[in-house]
């Protein structure tokens, strides 16, 4: 596995209070606690010091609520359970977590699906740059982050998901996404090589 810098992104999924801080909305599903035992923050921030030394391109997205009641959707229930009071636009719980901000240049995409792909230009902006190799990093490994990762290979990307910088709602939804749901559609890899793929 070798990530070369002109063809190579990475892409941070709703790395957000709501998500995955000790005062977050989804705190007491066991997000929170989940997001620690992988030690995921700073596992995240050490790809993201990696990319940012050799200028891979770093694209950031998260989901949001806005404040019209109905306009996140009912057809499923996770989209039942965003809403009403949580990742409200503007809110601290929809704000990235202050070690991962976005810095420089990087692109900060908003969506209210759950795949990166279905709702954001991040197809196009991609392949403005050339990029053909993603490393997906963020939560919830078996929502957001599974629902980018399968439309990512759909869309022609060879991904890389990084399984110690990922984290879900419990220890057994996070085994379900990386040891079976993503088996055949990314390289699972962990932060270590994917840092000295980045390095190389």
């Amino acid at each position: 596995m070798t990530h070369s810098t002109p063809t190579t992104a990475v892409l941070v999924i709703d790395m957000q209070n709501d998500t995955v801080h000790t005062d977050g909305a989804h705190a007491s599903f066991g997000a929170a606690e989940n997001a620690a035992s992988q030690n995921v923050i700073a596992n995240i921030r050490t790809i993201l010091d990696a990319a940012r030394a050799v200028d891979v391109p770093v694209f950031h997205s998260r989901i949001v609520v806005y404040p019209r009641v109905g306009l996140g959707g009912s057809n499923a229930p996770v989209f039942r359970m965003l809403a009403p009071d949580t990742f409200k636009l503007g809110s601290w719980g929809a704000a990235v977590v202050d070690e991962l901000a976005p810095q420089g240049d990087e692109i900060l995409l908003d969506r209210t699906r759950m795949s990166v792909f279905n709702g954001t230009e991040i197809d196009s902006l991609l392949r403005n740059l050339g990029v053909t190799k993603l490393i997906v990093v963020g939560a919830w490994t078996n929502m957001a982050v599974e629902h980018t990762v399968r439309d990512a290979a759909d869309h022609g990307y060879e991904v890389t998901i990084v399984s110690d910088g990922t984290s879900s709602l419990s220890a057994d939804w996070q085994r379900a996404a990386l040891e079976y749901a993503l088996t055949n559609i990314a390289t699972i890899a962990d932060t270590a090589s994917v840092t000295a793929s980045l390095s190389a």
